[in-house]
């Protein structure tokens, strides 16, 4: 072997760096799940992201950051329906923006449950028998012929004063008429914390609307311009401002969008599974929206993007950081 050849080979190094070691955590004696967790920070790829997302969720808290969660509506499909609904029962969220699947989905589960199913199912056969399927979660059909008598009950008092209403106005009342404590809208009712949905038609919600507007009241709109004042407005006057978006999509647009008056966002969590390379907002990772001036960059680190499945890892912030 030439000395050449083996300098490509082994080329070397004399610098020695001063960052941690990579280290896991170790198993030997009793366990201890925060120090699992801290742990992280040395683990490498994405468990560091999710380190970096607790850091920064402590720090939202130690600056008593107005906290925007936003997050789309498989969220509520899942088990994470309850780890939301705690954050806003315990106080940790300001402000909720998500899609109308949220709320859909939030008002079936407290009346009838969604049933684990399977991810290899034959769909066909499914239809047959009037069950949808969400990944590995069956929703049977009759959830939403129970909704929509729920919903025309609904209908009748929240339109009964004002034709046009905003989509807050709409999550609000609806969830002060829901008696389950790990129902999102109740919790957010119950506590004061806005539910943003500028989506509102894109569900089953949406389609109730449209056939109660043609069939019994035709006067009746919502309206979604107040909305976002009210949602620029609020963060305008917010001295520190937080987000943590799990997923992408509207809701996560819309928090980061309303931030850009204000300056930008101070600190921001992303969790998701988007790829950036088809440009989409979905996949755009945090540092993208520091060039819009949607997130401000500052000198320690503000902004991480844990690229993961959000069953996986939301629980885990929301029992390092917050719980």
């Amino acid at each position: 072997m030439t000395d050449d050849s083996r300098d490509h080979v082994i080329p070397g190094s004399d610098e020695e760096l001063t960052t941690p070691d990579v280290e896991g955590y170790d198993f030997r004696g009793e366990f201890n799940f925060d120090e699992l967790l801290n742990s992280y920070a040395t683990t490498g790829f994405q468990a560091t992201h999710l380190a970096e997302a607790i850091e920064i969720a402590e720090q939202m808290q130690a600056d008593d950051a107005t906290v925007y969660l936003t997050f789309t509506s498989n969220i509520i499909s899942s088990g994470l329906r309850e780890v939301v609904a705690a954050l806003v029962r315990k106080g940790y969220v300001d402000v909720i923006i998500t899609t109308s699947g949220s709320l859909t989905e939030d008002v079936i589960k407290t009346a009838k449950p969604f049933k684990m199913g399977e991810w290899d199912a034959d769909e066909a056969e499914l239809r047959e028998r009037g069950i949808n399927r969400l990944g590995n979660i069956f929703v049977p059909s009759d959830r939403y012929v129970w909704l929509e008598e729920y919903l025309y009950d609904f209908f009748d008092d929240f339109f009964a004063e004002e034709k046009v209403r905003t989509p807050t106005a709409f999550a609000r009342e609806l969830g002060e008429t829901l008696d389950d404590e790990d129902s999102v809208l109740k919790q957010a009712a119950d506590n004061g914390v806005p539910v943003y949905c500028p989506a509102l038609t894109d569900a089953e919600v949406g389609n109730f609307l449209y056939y109660y507007r043609q069939g019994y009241d035709s006067e009746v709109g919502i309206e979604i311009l107040d909305d976002y004042d009210s949602l620029i407005e609020d963060g305008l006057l917010s001295d520190t401002t937080g987000l943590i978006a799990v997923g992408g999509g509207v809701p996560k647009h819309h928090a980061i969008m309303t931030n850009l008056f204000r300056g930008g966002a101070d600190h921001a969590i992303y969790i998701s599974t988007g790829m950036e390379g088809d440009g989409s907002l979905s996949g755009a990772p945090p540092n993208e929206a520091v060039s819009w001036g949607k997130i401000k960059d500052e000198e320690e680190t503000n902004y991480t993007l844990v690229e993961a499945e959000a069953t996986l890892v939301f629980p885990l912030l929301v029992a390092a950081a917050f719980d």
